[in-house]
């Protein structure tokens, strides 16, 4: 039976191993793969990438890599292919065939159909010489010098190279068309990523409630309408412009500082030039002003017209942060 300290020591072979196998990528890129990138990102279709076994599971960790990042692409199984799903490549197509023999049976099969077809065929695979290496327009070599199964058998230093390929790939493409932030929240609307990236301050803004004093107010209605919103704060408005702030911090200030508040308004205990926010900004502007002034509270103004005020909590509420 292994010890933890073998079993620590396997592991951090494991992980060693692959790690040069993949260095050694960067010494086996070619034109080839210059010329790849330039295909895909001038094709008037999508990626169409393929493979059997496990291949075929980076090759569709792939496809959603390249969809997720602005190239349309989808994946075919190398053996279905050849009993049907042939059909779902289209003219305009470019193919990548995903192999590390490049000597299976489906491929030897598949190979010549593409060609036939007439699709752009790029090869990421381990043998440069083998069947689909041949046939391809546009050879990527993931050639690793063993795998980190003690038999050097079960894919694992060879598929992990095909992943980082195929993440080039994706990167490269990224940068030929400018792939933004903004373009990435497109495909990822949904979890705290798509919040991120998409929300803005109007969407999260509770409209019903907007606290708001004039400044001849007195100091006991500032306090009924700080605790009737149940936001800490009210804002004090004068012809329809945000002119101060006051919060619950400043009413126990106030209220330390004098014997009596009888003869105080909201003008005489507001903090003048509160920090804003646009109600378009993103929520992530306006977490940041939050935490660069240590403060909980934002009011939100549209061309200067006061909408509302933004909590900490709010934005914490939709698991942004």
């Amino acid at each position: 039976m292994k010890t933890n300290k073998n079993i620590l020591d396997i592991a951090k072979k494991t992980i060693e191993s692959e790690s040069n196998s993949i260095a050694k990528l960067a010494d086996l890129l070619t034109d080839d793969f210059t010329k790849a990138v330039e295909i895909i990102f001038n094709s008037k279709g999508r990626l169409v990438i393929t493979g059997i076994g496990k291949s075929a599971i980076i090759a569709q960790k792939i496809v959603a890599t390249m969809n997720s990042t602005g190239t349309p692409s989808l994946f075919l199984h190398a053996s279905e292919a050849i009993h049907g799903d042939l059909g779902m490549v289209q003219p305009d197509d470019v193919v990548i065939c995903i192999s590390k023999s490049g000597n299976s049976p489906e491929i030897k099969v598949l190979v010549p159909i593409l060609k036939q077809f007439g699709n752009f065929l790029i090869a990421i695979t381990g043998n440069t010489t083998s069947f689909l290496a041949k046939g391809a327009d546009y050879i990527l070599d993931t050639t690793v010098d063993n795998e980190s199964c003690p038999n050097n058998l079960a894919p694992t230093n060879s598929t992990t190279a095909q992943l980082v390929m195929g993440d080039a790939l994706a990167v490269c493409l990224m940068e030929l068309s400018d792939f933004k932030a903004t373009d990435f929240a497109k495909y990822h609307p949904g979890g705290a990523l798509g919040k991120k990236l998409l929300l803005r301050v109007g969407d999260m803004l509770d409209q019903s409630r907007q606290p708001e004093v004039a400044p001849n107010t007195n100091i006991k209605k500032v306090i009924f309408e700080i605790s009737e919103k149940r936001l800490g704060v009210t804002a004090v408005i004068e012809n329809n412009k945000v002119i101060g702030i006051i919060t619950d911090g400043d009413i126990r200030r106030m209220l330390n500082n004098n014997d009596t508040f009888a003869h105080l308004t909201a003008k005489d205990i507001m903090t003048r030039n509160p920090k804003t926010i646009s109600l378009t900004s993103m929520v992530t502007d306006a977490l940041n002003i939050l935490e660069d002034f240590s403060i909980t509270q934002l009011i939100v103004t549209d061309q200067e017209e006061y909408k509302g005020v933004l909590h900490l909590h709010d934005i914490l509420k939709e698991g942004i942060v």
